[in-house]
């Protein structure tokens, strides 16, 4: 997969070493030459130049890449960037970075935005996680807002454990994509048994949260408690 990171400061070269890592083609665009010695990346390919840029975004053969990550710490550039992937290059998939909670509005289909990371809204989600267990923790929204990543960790007096993944009452529109035990990643399927303290990730129309959240309170024999 070709990927094509705008802004390689924290964020776009953290990106950058984990897609590498998984044998990813990745090309970084970066206005400053020097951030090509710090990061510290082996194997990835650079473009010095402006991304809001048509012609730098033409040298970078957008028009080839499979998604386009938007990583900088300027909200602006990382809205054009993702509108001229998309209007310009017709590029299949781009994520776009939110640095300022205020404009998590307009990282949505109109700027050419799939996938919507907010980087703060995400810290306090995670940090929710570890003091929120027995309540679903949104972790990521996925197309333009109808979709969405959470996460639940399972209480360890929850009518849950013992019970089944297939077992629990999910919406139509909620599926359990992974769960993780122990640090192990799992992939679940409907005849694994629930453990206290797993922790599961589901992708859920934002729509079916609140009943997924019943759901998974809810005892196996029909009544809730």
């Amino acid at each position: 997969m070709r990927v094509v990171i705008a802004g390689a400061g924290s964020v776009g070269s953290s990106i950058a070493r984990e897609l590498l890592g998984n044998k990813h083609e990745i090309l970084l665009i970066d206005e400053k030459p020097e951030v090509i010695g710090r990061s510290g990346l082996k194997g990835a390919k650079w473009l010095i130049g402006d991304a809001c840029e048509l012609t730098t975004l033409k040298d970078a053969r957008l028009d080839e890449a499979d998604v386009v990550v938007s990583a900088t710490g300027d909200d602006k550039v990382n809205l054009v960037v993702s509108l001229l992937a998309k209007s310009e290059f017709g590029v299949g998939r781009t994520v776009g970075r939110v640095n300022n909670p205020k404009n998590d509005w307009m990282f949505d289909d109109s700027w050419g935005v799939d996938v919507a990371v907010n980087t703060p809204r995400l810290m306090t989600a995670l940090v929710e996680e570890a003091v929120e267990i027995g309540d679903l923790v949104r972790l990521l929204t996925l197309q333009t807002g109808v979709s969405s990543i959470v996460e639940f960790t399972v209480p360890q007096d929850s009518p849950l454990v013992g019970g089944t993944i297939g077992a629990i009452r999910l919406p139509e529109d909620c599926a359990v994509v992974a769960v993780l035990r122990d640090d192990s990643p799992i992939t679940p399927s409907p005849d694994d048994v629930v453990e206290g303290g797993d922790e599961m990730f589901f992708l859920a129309a934002i729509a079916a949260e609140d009943e997924l959240r019943v759901a998974l309170s809810a005892r196996n024999d029909g009544t809730d408690g």
